[in-house]
C-alpha cells in the first residue's frame, strides 16, 4: 500500500510532465533551455528507474542522486549561458555542494550495496 501512495502521484507527475519532454527541440532554441530540459529529463528518467523498494535509506539515496545531478547540470548551464554575477556565484556554490553530496551518496551506496 505504501508503494502505491508514492507511485500514483509520481506517475501522475510524469504524465503531466511528458509533453514538455516529448516535443523535439528546434536547433534555433536557446541552448540554455535545451540544457535545462535535458537536465530535467535525465532527473525524471533516473528517478523513475529507482522506484521505491521499501528500504528507505537505499530509496532515498538512489532517488536523490539524479535529483542532485540535475541540479549540477542546470547550474553548469547557468555558468555557461547566464549573465547575472549573483546567479553565477550561486551556480558555482551549487556545483560544489552537490558534487560533494553526490560523492558521499555514491560512497554510501558502495558501502551498503544490496
Amino acid at each position: 500500500m505504501t508503494f502505491f501512495r508514492f507511485a500514483l502521484p509520481f506517475a501522475a507527475a510524469l504524465v503531466f510532465a511528458a509533453p514538455a519532454f516529448a516535443a523535439p527541440m528546434d536547433p534555433m532554441d536557446n541552448p540554455a533551455d535545451t540544457a535545462f530540459l535535458n537536465a530535467m529529463k535525465g532527473m525524471m528518467m533516473g528517478m523513475h528507474q529507482n522506484m521505491p523498494t521499501g528500504d528507505t535509506d537505499q530509496d532515498f539515496v538512489r532517488m536523490m542522486l539524479p535529483h542532485h545531478q540535475a541540479a549540477v547540470d542546470m547550474a553548469k548551464a547557468e555558468l555557461q549561458y547566464g549573465q547575472d554575477p549573483e546567479l553565477k556565484t550561486l551556480a558555482t556554490d551549487i556545483v560544489a555542494a552537490q558534487d560533494k553530496e553526490i560523492a558521499m551518496m555514491k560512497a554510501w551506496l558502495a558501502k551498503h550495496a544490496k
